[in-house]
C-alpha cells in the first residue's frame, strides 16, 4: 500500500518530507512497543505503530527492514532521531491519536499484519 493513501487516510504528520510519501510502499503493519518483539516478528517492507521515540527505534527499523514508523498518542521523537531515519531512509510519521484508533485505522484502509 502506497504510503500516501496512508497519510491522507489517516491524517498523519510527515516528519520526514524528504522521504517523499509517494514513493514508499508498505507490505504490511506491526504495533509494538517492545523493539525485540519487532525486530523478531515486524513483516519486512513494513510499517510500525509505536510510542517509543527513541534512537533505538531508528536502528531496529533498519534492522527489521521496515519502510516507516508512525508515532502514536503525539509522541514526536528529537532531531538526531529525525536525521538518523531521513540517513537511512526510514519514512517518520506522527498522530496525536492512540496507538489503537491508529491500527484500527490502517486495518480499515486493508493494510494487514502479514504481507499478502
Amino acid at each position: 500500500m502506497n504510503l500516501t493513501k496512508i497519510v491522507q487516510a489517516v491524517g498523519l504528520e510527515p516528519l520526514t518530507p524528504e522521504i517523499p510519501a509517494d514513493a514508499v510502499t508498505v507490505s504490511a503493519g506491526y504495533a509494538s512497543d517492545l523493539l525485540s518483539d519487532v525486530l523478531a516478528h515486524a513483516p519486512r517492507r513494513g510499517l510500525l505503530v509505536t510510542i517509543q521515540a527513541h534512537l533505538n527505534v531508528i536502528a531496529v527499523a533498519v534492522h527489521a527492514e521496515l519502510e516507516a514508523v508512525i508515532f502514536a498518542g503525539g509522541r514526536r521523537p528529537d532531531e538526531a532521531v529525525r536525521l538518523k531515519a531521513i540517513e537511512e531512509g526510514i519514512a517518520l510519521f506522527v498522530s496525536p491519536e492512540p496507538a489503537f484508533e491508529v491500527v484500527g485505522r490502517l486495518y480499515a484502509l486493508g493494510l494487514r499484519g502479514r504481507a499478502t
